[in-house]
């Protein structure tokens, strides 16, 4: 994924949003959503912002200056928090040995 088009259509794919169901919930229109995702046109800065809490992304994600994605678990307890930790460690040094 390239450009912030790409990254709004994976997105919303994702989530499982139609482009009027993303329109409704920023308060725009359907072709608004659809311009941006044909690199017709760009989302406004708070559109931007809407879209990283809407997705849970942040915004250097969504303008394609960073693949780093983020998972909030603020809302998990300490153990829980661990054992997320642990299984991401483990994925890395599991893609680490297959390079």
């Amino acid at each position: 994924m390239d450009s912030i088009s790409d990254r709004i259509r994976y997105l919303r794919d994702k989530a499982g949003y139609t482009q009027t169901y993303l329109a409704k919930r920023l308060g725009i229109s359907r072709s608004a959503v659809n311009s941006w995702e044909m690199s017709l046109s760009s989302p406004s800065v708070s559109n931007i912002i809407e879209m990283t809490s809407l997705f849970n992304v942040s915004a250097d994600y969504l303008l394609s200056t960073s693949d780093r994605l983020t998972v909030d678990i603020t809302e998990l307890d300490s153990e829980e928090r661990e054992v997320v930790i642990r299984l991401v460690n483990c994925l890395k040094a599991n893609h680490a040995e297959k390079r």
